[in-house]
């Protein structure tokens, strides 16, 4: 959401959400999680399956329309901005209370933000602060700059957040789990900061373990790791219209087959990310597959450190024109995927119609190549093993079917292939990948949620000082980010857009591919995210 568009929404009251007082249809459901979460704490968290309950269990001051990515109220009614879009004023909601009866209010607000600004430590490691690092920046030791500046509460249904620099991603990123409202009072009785590094890991208190407190329309009930089950119950005291079902579980199978396996049994309702070629068999057998719209993308990276041809904007347009983007939807992709023409769907501010295209030509590959002084290149083409994301749902199929393409132009391909856990990003984020296979699901609609993020900073993974233009595109990227004006951040992300495909290439675009949830027949009312972030407040289970 822009800031133009924020400042009418609070006009207009900010839509506010008109939820009423129903529930309590009963019935149970239980999904089948992938995974087990890290923890119950979604500040420390960066994993979709801790994100999965935690949504159910807290809510945030903005949150996001049922089934879009569009912002629209939570937990504050309405807020508006100062026109240099530093000063953000939130009026929250009246007579919400905290799972444990504490007080939903400013001073809350406050002390949430304070919680995040603060940490120390363990806590200021990015793989545990993950969000607050990627959206905020450093912490209050003042050791590295930090978007937040402070927050005030002048009464009870009021909290001022006062920013350092104008941003086109608040209040937006207010809606992202990490940053959901969490009871002050069970923060500091279960000690929620107290998390410390242990050896490569780290020990979490018992806040995160056991006792996270929101307001949302479940609490947390239990976590059986014996018989790997997380339990939440109906809040029954919840402000808004009660949850219908009684009970949510949440059983954890990382096997897909298994996953399928016990749908068909019964032993489970739903579960996510089926694999494509089962979707005829599992609609044949009365199940609902719910294709949620792509938000997302797929993209061939190109690591410049290690192989100089890569720095060369030939080479990497012959990479471009090399792979056949269309086949690879046809033939590799769910039904719904379409080729990206850039790094993010065309629904997403800023997307230029414009941009360079790369065809799929061989011949032309193999002339740039040759005018690149490159015809014998070698590339080190890894993919990741033992994993499906949304984006990416058969890792080997598509890196066989590129692999193939990059042949085709007479590029010798070495495949390095490691488990995504075990390996495969550490050696990615490390540049020790010539190409490799990575994609994004967005978090909220802004451009800089997915570009920013890409190559926001001239030291990520996609370019290192050897590219010239690496400090460009960030200075570009930021200045975007922080225009206030609706019409002219559009223009410039227009032309970085632009620019990315014909000046700088870092990465060639792949697909858009929709993701599927697959629920029982008995499952009513599940409404599929393109964030890939249900609530089951809504649903119901019936027979």
């Amino acid at each position: 959401m822009g800031f133009t568009c924020a400042l009418a929404v609070a006009a207009a009251g900010c839509a506010e959400s008109q939820r009423g007082e129903g529930g309590g249809e009963g019935g149970s459901l239980t999904f089948g999680a992938a995974g087990a979460p890290d923890l119950f704490d979604p500040f420390y968290a960066s994993d979709g399956e801790t994100f999965r309950v935690t949504r159910q269990i807290m809510e945030g001051l903005v949150g996001f329309k049922e089934g879009t990515a569009d912002v629209e109220p939570e937990l504050a009614e309405r807020w508006e901005h100062s026109p240099d879009g530093k000063t953000w004023t939130f009026h929250l909601r009246q007579g919400v209370k905290f799972h444990d009866g504490t007080d939903f209010n400013g001073e809350a607000v406050c002390k949430n933000f304070e919680r995040w600004y603060d940490q120390t430590g363990a806590g200021q490691n990015n793989a545990l602060s993950y969000y607050w690092i990627e959206n905020f920046g450093g912490f209050s030791d003042g050791a590295k700059p930090s978007l937040y500046a402070s927050c005030e509460s002048p009464d009870a249904t009021t909290a001022t957040v006062h920013l350092t620099r104008a941003t086109s991603k608040f209040p937006d990123l207010l809606g992202l789990p990490s940053f959901s409202m969490q009871s002050p009072t069970a923060m500091e009785r279960y000690k929620a900061n107290d998390v410390r590094a242990v050896g490569d890991s780290f020990a979490y208190p018992e806040y995160a373990s056991a006792h996270p407190t929101g307001t949302g329309p479940f609490k947390f009930a239990s976590y059986d790791s014996g018989n790997a089950a997380i339990r939440l119950e109906r809040n029954d005291e919840y402000w808004g219209e009660k949850a219908k079902l009684n009970d949510l579980t949440f059983r954890i199978i990382p096997d897909e087959t298994t996953r399928k396996q016990e749908l068909e049994s019964g032993g489970i309702d739903a579960y996510d990310f089926p694999n494509a070629a089962d979707l005829k068999a599992l609609r044949d057998a009365g199940n609902k597959v719910e294709v949620r719209d792509p938000f997302n993308i797929m993209y061939l990276g190109i690591t410049q450190k290690n192989n100089p041809a890569l720095r060369d904007l030939r080479v990497r347009q012959a990479l471009a024109h090399a792979v056949d983007r269309e086949n690879l939807v046809k033939a590799n992709l769910p039904e719904g995927a379409e080729v990206a023409k850039e790094f993010y769907p065309d629904t997403v501010d800023g997307y230029a119609d414009d941009v360079q295209q790369y065809p799929h030509d061989p011949a032309r590959a193999k002339q740039l190549l040759a005018e690149a002084g490159a015809s014998d290149l070698t590339l080190n083409f890894y993919w990741p093993a033992e994993v499906t994301r949304p984006y990416m749902p058969d890792p080997q199929g598509i890196f066989n079917a590129l692999a193939e393409d990059l042949r085709e132009a007479g590029i010798t391909v070495n495949a390095v292939s490691k488990p995504w856990n075990g390996g495969y990003i550490d050696d990615v984020d490390n540049a020790r990948a010539d190409v490799f296979l990575l994609g994004w699901t967005g978090d909220y609609n802004t451009p800089d949620n997915f570009i920013g993020t890409f190559f926001g900073t001239p030291d990520n993974r996609f370019y290192t000082a050897a590219s010239p233009w690496g400090e460009q595109l960030a200075t570009e990227l930021r200045t975007a980010d922080a225009e206030p004006d609706d019409a002219r951040r559009e223009a410039l992300y227009q032309e970085v857009n632009r620019k990315l495909l014909s000046d700088y290439l870092p990465a060639v675009p792949l697909s858009h591919s929709p993701p599927a949830i697959v629920v029982s027949e008995r499952v009513q009312g599940l409404v599929p995210s393109p964030l890939t972030a249900e609530e089951f407040a809504g649903v119901s289970v019936t027979g």
